[in-house]
């Protein structure tokens, strides 16, 4: 079911918004060689909960931290361990934050010290493509314009999005209808409606769009061991220019 959000509902969720983007900023600062991803966890949880939220993915359908932490083929529910980071590595961060009962939700890639070409520009791709399918983020359009706007992006840059995971609604529940493909015709899907918020989450790989879940039945990797990047907002659809409530 689709819900639209009260005026005072998206405030609590830009509250949410903002203490996932806090959140960040803290990793970011943490992320280099020899950092283990437990480590990261650790400093998002205790960010978290300093301003008076939850971890929205700690115990989420069993999952195990307060991230998602994917490196590398990695491309989505990576867990925490005591996996050191590398140079070179790029590193998925997927967060989530529930602030009186409302949730925010971002990912970002980030480079670990320097890192090859090739891996900075699958980074700056993934962004921008997030970018590019927000600009058709408003009321009456549709959800198949963003979807192929992210799509056509990608695939026209040499990288493919995955297309077993998607984007979704977020507010009161942390997944919410509706979905958000990445890939897509113009023109097509569910309209658009001012009040919606919405996580969209561009996963791009360097090579194809096939993906496996590891035995952990959460770890999410590339079929055929290329990069993967992450980048995602939670954004509020308006009347004109759509609102990210998670920067």
């Amino acid at each position: 079911m689709i819900t639209i959000k009260s005026h005072k509902e998206v405030d609590l969720m830009r509250q949410a918004g903002k203490i996932v983007a806090g959140t960040f900023e803290a990793l970011r600062r943490a992320v280099k060689p020899g950092v283990t991803t437990k480590e990261l966890d650790h400093i998002a949880y205790d960010y978290i909960r300093s301003h008076g939220a939850t971890p929205s993915f700690l115990n989420y359908s069993g999952f195990p931290a307060s991230i998602c932490a994917s490196i590398n083929d990695t491309v989505i529910h990576g867990i925490p361990d005591d996996t050191k980071l590398c140079e070179g590595d790029i590193i998925s961060l997927d967060i989530g934050a529930c602030y009186k009962g409302y949730h925010g939700d971002s990912a970002k890639t980030f480079p670990v010290g320097k890192i090859s070409a090739d891996a900075q520009r699958l980074i700056d791709v993934t962004r921008q493509s997030f970018y590019e399918g927000i600009q058709f983020a408003t009321r009456k359009n549709r959800v198949g314009d963003i979807s192929a706007a992210i799509g056509n992006y990608v695939e026209e840059n040499g990288f493919s999005v995955v297309r077993d995971y998607t984007g979704h609604g977020v507010g009161r529940h942390l997944h919410e209808d509706p979905s958000i493909l990445n890939f897509g015709r113009p023109g097509h899907g569910l309209r658009l409606m001012a009040g919606m918020t919405i996580a969209v989450e561009p996963m791009v790989n360097a090579g194809g769009y096939g993906v496996y879940v590891e035995d952990d039945d959460w770890t999410v990797r590339t079929d055929d061991g290329s990069l993967s990047a992450h980048y995602e907002h939670t954004i509020l659809i308006t009347d004109g220019v759509c609102e990210i409530l998670t920067q």
